[in-house]
């Protein structure tokens, strides 16, 4: 309910434009957002990586309305991908990607045009040694989703793509995943699903959770556990010890600004702890969305407005 609420409250142009404020935006949205440009993502990189610790990066761009807008998100990732080779900060790194970013939405041919820039991007990030991992959007976009991995995997193998827990039919995708070397990120799913094809109660988002887990484990396959819920970290490390593969058999994932504290932790224990970055100067919806899913975040938020 208050995740709803502040969501509503802050898709009022008057909200938004109070909080897109530039002193604001350095203030507050930079410890979610690592900045609008690229060097300063390289920048975010080049910290995170000096603590031990990996990275996955997205460029903000949702929505989009145009292949104009495709285009130029393929672009901003190729620029990325050069600058993290010009630094020398390639090595180990990924970035993540949303197929709607690329066109997938865009009419009748917006499914097979941005399959095409996909292939193009991964080629360009896989030659300068950057992973690439598709992200998951709503449940009416996954076969299409899917089965671009499975294209791109007969050429580029490390292609990585993510399961929703929350989705039914999810544990059933997650056992067609589960072979060696399919690089799988595991998340509950933030979409508002309808009954007919989601778990509305968290203890069976949970336990789909681990179940899937489990067999990308015993499959041999790598997964990438997104989450803060230490509980399921626990779950997951259990298993990845009991694999035999212990802490070669995945890593885990946390978002850029929350729970740095738990994020070394995991890197000091010998984990391949993984950090989720996003920038660009599309921030706005994907700051509110982080604000809405913890209260602490919005305290944090609401301290910068009285400080300013």
């Amino acid at each position: 309910m208050y995740g709803k609420l502040l969501l509503g409250a802050t898709s009022r142009p008057a909200v938004q434009s109070m909080m897109t404020d530039s002193a604001l935006n350095e203030k507050v949205v930079a410890r979610f957002v690592a900045g609008e440009t690229a060097p300063s993502a390289v920048a975010a990189v080049r910290r995170l990586t000096s603590q031990g610790l990996k990275v996955t990066l997205d460029y903000l761009g949702e929505d989009i309305t145009d292949l104009r807008q495709a285009d130029e998100t393929v672009e901003a990732y190729r620029f990325l991908v050069e600058a993290l080779a010009e630094t020398r900060l390639a090595d180990g790194a990924e970035i993540s990607v949303k197929l709607s970013a690329v066109g997938q939405s865009l009419g009748p041919d917006g499914p097979r045009a941005s399959t095409d820039r996909a292939h193009k991007l991964v080629e360009h990030a896989a030659s300068l040694g950057v992973d690439v991992t598709f992200d998951m959007e709503d449940h009416t976009t996954v076969d299409h989703t899917l089965s671009t991995v499975t294209e791109l995997r007969n050429e580029f193998p490390r292609v990585g793509c993510v399961l929703q827990s929350m989705l039914l039919r999810t544990e059933g995708d997650a056992r067609d995943l589960a072979y060696a070397g399919s690089r799988v990120r595991i998340v509950k799913g933030a979409y508002a699903e309808p009954a007919s094809v989601a778990h509305k109660k968290r203890a069976a988002v949970d336990a789909a959770y681990v179940r899937c887990v489990r067999s990308l484990v015993d499959g041999g396959a790598y997964p990438m556990i997104a989450s803060h819920d230490t509980r399921l970290l626990d779950i997951a490390a259990f298993l990845f010890e009991a694999s035999g593969r212990a802490q070669d058999a995945g890593e885990f994932q946390m978002l850029y600004g929350i729970r740095q504290d738990e994020q070394l932790k995991r890197a000091q224990d010998g984990h391949t702890m993984r950090v989720y970055v996003p920038f660009g100067t599309d921030w706005y919806g994907y700051f509110t969305r982080r604000l809405a899913e913890r209260p602490a975040n919005l305290a944090f938020f609401v301290r910068a407005l009285i400080s300013r």
